[in-house]
Order: C-alpha cells, then structure tokens, then sequence
C-alpha cells in the first residue's frame, strides 16, 4: 500500500470509526493497523471515543512502527493526525444548538507553502435520502410510499444543523483564502452529493425518480470546492463510490451492530468527502481512491461489489460500518 511520495506530493486519508472502532472485534488494533498501511501525511477521523486517550494512543503505537504524527480533537469526537508539524490548531465552525459537531482545522506548511486542513463530522439526524427510498431518515421506519418531491425533501433534510455547519464552514475558509491559504476538508456528511442524485441515477438505487440538489455539496461547489472522487471519476453510474454502508464481514458475523438502517432498500451512497479549495491552482488533486471491503450492502445483505470503482482493501481488521476516503495532492511550492 505504501509507496514514496515526492516532497510536493502528500496524501490524505478520511474514516469514519464507528463508534471509536468499538463495533468489531479487536477494531482498536485494525484502526492502528489501517493507519499503517495507508501510510497518509494527514488523516481526517470521526467517531472518535474519547479523544483525550485515543490520539495519543494512535500516535504512541504508530511510533512504534516507525510513523511519527501529530493530533488533536479539543474533546470533540473528531481530529487529525498530520505528519507535518502544525503551524496551529483551531476548534471552528461552531453552531449554536449543535457545538458538539465543530471542526478541527489544523495549518500546516508543506513545501514553504501553508495549507489548512478541516476535519468534520455532520449532524447524523433527519438524513432524509431515504425519504425517496421509503424511510423515515429520523425514525429510521418505514413509511407507506416513498416521498421523492425534491422540495420536500430538502426541506425535511434542513431540519438538520447539516446546512447550518457547511455556511460556516464557508464563512470560515474567507480568512484562509485571505491569507493565500488552500484548504482541505474532510469528513463524513450525513448527506450524499447533489452530483450522485440527477437524472442519469434516478432510477437507481431505489432513488425511485427523485433529482435532489443536496444543499453542502451545492454550497461548497458554489463556493469554489471540488469534491476529489467526482473529480476522478465523474461517470457516476459506473463510479458511485459508495461509502455507506460498507461490506464488514466481520461486524455481520459477531452480530454486535447492524449494518443497514433500511433493510428492504437499497439505501448505498456516497456519504463520506474529502473536498479541496485549489486556490489559484496552488493545490491540485492526483489520486482519489475508496479504502475499505471491497463488498457492499444491499436490502441488508452483505453482497460482492457491483461498480467500477477502485477499492482498496487494507490486509488487516476493518473496524468501520464506512469505507473512507484516500486523496493524493499536489502543492505548488511557494516563490
């Protein structure tokens, strides 16, 4: 998995832990052992339990092998690991009535060239991309018909702080772009992309007709962002890059945790980001990837993967119900 990067090349990796790697067995150790193996300079993670002693422990047993990293969480259940030492670390973001859920931005030189790194987590209630899938996204039940009317469902869908967090998010990066910084950020949304909803998937995966302009993923390309597996692969059809809910064999067999919240759906999407600010072409995106099992989950079965996506499959223990993310950048270094 790993491979020598040039030094104005580096890689990001992105992970949801479900539940701090608590929902399989011996997970603590495969999230060290996945951290190894994708080797990456800067790591977005969420679900994190217990910040305080879980990064450290993360950095304490990656030295050991050799890796050295920093990380921080301010308390909150997500952070980043950086190879490059931070130039500074912020809590930001912060949204009244859901401060639970505030960023970490961390910024880092690389190259002579600072750049500012954002680790997020979305409010996880009212995911209403299975309205049209014929659940309820707060109640998780099922209803009697699917509700594919976009504007019900978005309005449904702002009942979330999602929307709420993303403007601030954008209100935020004005400094970093002030101050000739490009940005990274990553985390898992709790809503698809409005690239993954349009008319070419609307009679797929029990969309059941319904064209949905997701409001972060429309408000961060507004705002100048690029969503790096889009990027890669824009053909959606062939490429959805599913990362929920993911294949874990290991969570199915001990039966500790379910792996679908709408079982008689197909309620696969893409989920989990990790989007960039290029500024001025400072910072471009080589590589994206999915990292995690390679099957899938489909009307609550564990099932072989069905796309062309590039999946890479970690030799060790999959601690997460997600598969994440891995991008490759390119910075251009500062005259």
């Amino acid at each position: 998995v790993c491979h020598a990067k040039a030094k104005d090349t580096f890689t990001v990796f992105q992970l949801n832990l479900w539940h701090g790697c608590t929902k399989v067995p011996n997970g603590d150790q495969g999230i060290i052992d996945v951290l190894d193996q994708m080797d990456a300079d800067v790591v977005f993670l969420c679900e994190i339990r217990d910040g305080k002693q879980f990064i450290p422990h993360v950095i304490e047993e990656l030295e050991k092998r050799g890796k050295h990293y920093y990380g921080d969480t301010f308390d909150l259940a997500i952070g980043v690991l950086s190879k490059f030492k931070p130039d500074s670390w912020t809590k930001c973001c912060i949204v009244p009535g859901d401060e639970g859920r505030a960023m970490v931005k961390m910024v880092a030189t690389i190259e002579g060239q600072p750049v500012s790194f954002y680790s997020c987590h979305l409010d996880y209630r009212h995911y209403q991309c299975y309205m049209p899938r014929g659940y309820n996204g707060t109640t998780w039940k099922k209803m009697d018909k699917p509700i594919t009317d976009e504007e019900e469902v978005l309005k449904a869908n702002r009942q979330s702080f999602r929307d709420e967090t993303i403007r601030a998010f954008i209100q935020e990066v004005q400094s970093d772009i002030q101050q000739g910084r490009p940005i990274i950020m990553g985390g898992d949304f709790n809503e698809p992309s409005h690239l993954d909803w349009q008319a070419d998937t609307k009679d797929l995966w029990d969309h059941n007709g319904a064209v949905i302009h997701w409001d972060c993923s429309m408000m961060l390309s507004k705002a100048g962002f690029k969503d790096t597996y889009r990027e890669k692969y824009p053909n959606t059809v062939r490429y959805p890059g599913f990362t929920f809910p993911a294949g874990n064999k290991l969570a199915e067999e001990a039966k500790l945790e379910k792996l679908a919240w709408a079982p008689e759906a197909d309620e696969r999407d893409r989920i989990d980001f990790i989007y960039y600010y290029p500024l001025e072409s400072m910072l471009s995106m080589k590589n994206s990837k999915l990292v995690g099992p390679s099957e899938t989950v489909v009307r609550g079965k564990i099932t072989e993967n069905d796309s062309k996506d590039k999946i890479l499959t970690p030799s060790c223990i999959w601690p997460s119900d997600h598969k994440g993310n891995l991008a490759t950048f390119k910075i251009r270094k500062k005259r």
